[in-house]
Formats: C-alpha cells, structure tokens, sequence
C-alpha cells in the first residue's frame, strides 16, 4: 500500500502535471470507486481546472477552481498513470481524467477511492488524522509527548493514522531498523534515548525513500525515472532470510496484530 512517501512523490509530480490544466473529460468504469452517483461526479468534475494537489496523510486532494475536492486513497494495490491512450498499461482502469490528449489513469481502485468532496466535508473526513511526520512542527518533543505513556506496541502505534498520519507496514519496519528497536517491544519498555532515536530515525528513513521516488512498482508517466527508486532499498521489509546490512544477522519475518513485519534477529534490540 502506498504510504506517505509514495503520495507525496505523487503529489509533486502531478502538480507539475496538471496544476492549473482543465479536465476536458471524466470516465468511470467502476461505481464503486466514486461515492455519488457517477453523473453527478462527471458533471461536478468535468470541465474544472486542478488547481492544485495536496496531501494529508496517505490521502491526495485535488483542489478543483468550483471548490470542490477530489479525495484520493490508493489503498491495496492502487496507482496512477499520467500520459496517452497509446501508451496507457495493459490494465483495467476505474477512472480516467482527461487533460486534452493526456489522461490520468487511476488503476487498481478495488479497495481504494476517488470520493468527491467540497472544502467542508473534506476536512472532516481528514480530521483524525494525527500529525504529520515530516512538518517542521512536528518536534521531537511533540513526538515524545505523543508516546507519552502509551503502551501499545511500537509497530502497532505507527501504523496508527490516529497517532501519525502516512506511515505503513514498509516504513514502520524500516524506522525500526534504522532505529536498533524490535518492532514488537512495547512503548512503555522503550526509554526516552530510544523514543528520540526513533523520532530521528522515522525522518531520516521518511525523507531518504521520498528523495528515491518511494517503493511503487510502476512509474506515473513515461521517462519517469524516479518513482520506484525506493524498491530495492529496504533493510528489512520483504527481506525475509536474507542477511542483515549492518550485523550480518538473519531477517525474520512475524506477525504483528495480522501484519506482516520484518526485522533483524541480531540488531534490533
């Protein structure tokens, strides 16, 4: 599943693509992936420019000039692709915005969504949300006021979009290794050197896959060469049996709350 690196590589490529471009033309091929009747979605959407893209969490908005709101969550094996009919990928699409001769192609939307929203109710929808990780504002010691007293396990409360929003299974695992901390200890096991390491660690692994474009598997448009870059970078996630990195130990793969997590039987303390 995409997570916040992957969405705000996302996010910044399509602002250079369509910020400001007119959709000429609206196609849903499956109802489900809108939440209103699908004339009611063309006839808000087609014929608005995007005025710009933005991210909450794992989420994209696109801000149309009529002030209403694209809501955009890829979940499970949800992407996009921007570019022709003749070189569009052999796959189903669920939704296509037309920009003139280019589209932007919305593929694998079986458990995600493109919800249209005004400012109002779009804000409410996003309004659970905890922190966003990388914001200046977001602190180390706002991260450690956070923690608090939780007792949670530390993987657990990552992946929690209530405690701080874009973080998934991949990143959770990787922020853990980087960190030197077992993904399944427990918050209150973990002491206040930890916590901060674990903070530095979540913006250093954060920033270092969104420089690389993230782990998709396809890239957005052709002569991309950045989306993806991230995919054969991880330390751990998707690791398991190979040879740790750092210590030379082996990666384990266990089940946490029903997710799968990796990490290094040696060096994660």
């Amino acid at each position: 599943m995409p997570e916040l690196p992957e969405m705000e590589n996302y996010r910044r490529l399509l602002n250079q693509k369509i910020a400001g471009q007119m959709i000429t033309e609206v196609e849903i091929n499956r109802d489900k992936s809108v939440n209103v009747d699908p004339n009611h979605f063309i006839r808000a959407v087609a014929n608005q420019r995007v005025v710009t893209v933005d991210r909450r969490g794992k989420h994209l908005l696109f801000h149309l000039d009529n002030k209403q709101v694209l809501l955009l969550h890829l979940m499970l094996g949800g992407w996009m692709y921007f570019g022709t009919e003749e070189d569009k990928p052999e796959r189903t699409i669920q939704v296509r915005l037309s920009f003139g001769q280019y589209h932007l192609y919305f593929i694998g939307l079986r458990l995600g969504y493109l919800h249209l929203h005004n400012e109002q109710t779009v804000q409410k929808e996003l309004a659970d949300l905890g922190p966003e990780p990388l914001e200046p504002s977001f602190t180390v010691q706002e991260f450690l006021n956070l923690l608090g007293e939780r007792r949670s396990k530390i993987k657990t409360k990552l992946l929690d979009q209530e405690f701080i929003a874009g973080i998934g299974n991949c990143y959770s695992d990787e922020i853990c290794y980087h960190a030197g901390i077992k993904t399944k200890r427990s918050i209150e096991d973990i002491g206040e050197p930890e916590r901060i390491q674990l903070y530095h660690s979540m913006r250093h692994v954060l920033l270092n896959a969104l420089k690389l474009g993230g782990y998709m598997d396809n890239p957005l448009f052709q002569g991309d060469n950045l989306t993806g870059g991230y995919t054969n970078r991880c330390l751990v996630y998707d690791r398991e049996g190979d040879k740790c990195n750092r210590c030379g130990g082996t990666i384990i793969k266990e089940m946490i709350s029903s997710r799968k997590t990796f990490f290094c039987s040696n060096c994660q303390k």
